[in-house]
C-alpha cells in the first residue's frame, strides 16, 4: 500500500505543478485568446465530454486490460473497480459541486461585463441558464460560436472540476497500475493528456485553477485505493516472469 501511495502521490505532484504554478501566477481568465488554440483545446476536453467521454473509457479499459494481460475473472474484477473509481469520482464531484456552488469563471466574467445577476442565474433550471448565455452573447464576436455552444451545454458549478477528476484519475492508475509493468510510453501519454485537458478548462473559462487542484487531490486519493484492492483481490502488479523477455523487448 506504501509503495503504491508513493508512486500516484508522485503522479499528483507532476499534475498539481501546472495549476499551482498558473494560480500562484495571478493568471486570470478573459475572453478573446487565439481561437485557433482554443479550437484545439475544445477537442482535446471533449475527449472527457459526453459522448466522447464513454468511448475513452472503453478505449482506456481494454488497454489496461492488454497490459495487464489478467485472466478472465481477474480482468472482470479490474473492469469493476475502475468502473466504481470513476463513478466516485463523478459522484464526489456533483456532491461538492452541489455545496459549494462556485460560479464558472465565464459566469463570473458574464456577471461582470454584462450585468448579469449571477445568483439569479444559478437559481435557474438548466436549460434556462442555457438560453440566457445565448442571448446574452448572440453578437459577441469575443467568443467564437462553438464556445458559445460548448457554454451553453455547461452552466452547472466549478468546483471541483469532473473532467479534471477523469483524466487525472487515468493518468494516476497508469502510474499506479502500469508502471512496474514498464508501460513508460502509456503513463507518458496519459500524463501530458490529463495535464492537456486541464488545460484546456482553464483557457475555456470553465475552471479556476483550485478546482483543478482539487480535484487531483480527490482522484489520488480514489486511485490509491483502486490500485491497492485491485493488488490485493485481483493480481499482482509486478510483471510475471513470462513477460520479463517481452518487458526486455519494450526497453
Amino acid at each position: 500500500m506504501l509503495d503504491i501511495a508513493r508512486r500516484t502521490a508522485f503522479g499528483a505532484v507532476l499534475l498539481l505543478l501546472m495549476p499551482a504554478a498558473v494560480w500562484l501566477s495571478g493568471w486570470l481568465w478573459t475572453p478573446g485568446e487565439n481561437s485557433a488554440v482554443l479550437r484545439a483545446l475544445f477537442w482535446v476536453t471533449e475527449t472527457v465530454s459526453k459522448p466522447w467521454g464513454i468511448l475513452t473509457t472503453m478505449l482506456l479499459c481494454a488497454w489496461f486490460l492488454w497490459c495487464l494481460r489478467f485472466r478472465l475473472k481477474p480482468a472482470i474484477g479490474l473492469l469493476l473497480i475502475l468502473s466504481v473509481t470513476l463513478l466516485a469520482g463523478q459522484f464526489v464531484k456533483d456532491y461538492i459541486k452541489g455545496e459549494v456552488r462556485e460560479p464558472r469563471p465565464y459566469v463570473a466574467w458574464l456577471g461582470t461585463s454584462h450585468e448579469m445577476d449571477v445568483s439569479a442565474f444559478y437559481a435557474q433550471k438548466s436549460k434556462l441558464r442555457a438560453e440566457q448565455v445565448k442571448t446574452l452573447l448572440g453578437d459577441n464576436v469575443q467568443i467564437p460560436h462553438w464556445l458559445n455552444k460548448s457554454w451553453q451545454n455547461d452552466t452547472g458549478y466549478a468546483f471541483p472540476s469532473g473532467h479534471t477528476m477523469f483524466a487525472a484519475s487515468w493518468a494516476l492508475l497508469g502510474i499506479g497500475l502500469l508502471w512496474r509493468r514498464k508501460h513508460y510510453k502509456t503513463v507518458t501519454f496519459l500524463m501530458v493528456w490529463a495535464v492537456t485537458v486541464m488545460g484546456s478548462r482553464l483557457m475555456l473559462g470553465m475552471h479556476w485553477p483550485r478546482d483543478l487542484m482539487a480535484s487531483v487531490g480527490i482522484s489520488w486519493i480514489l486511485v490509491t485505493l483502486a490500485c491497492w484492492l485491485t493488488e490485493r483481490y485481483i493480481g499482482p502488479l509486478t510483471p510475471p516472469p513470462a513477460e520479463n523477455q517481452e518487458i526486455a523487448q519494450r526497453e
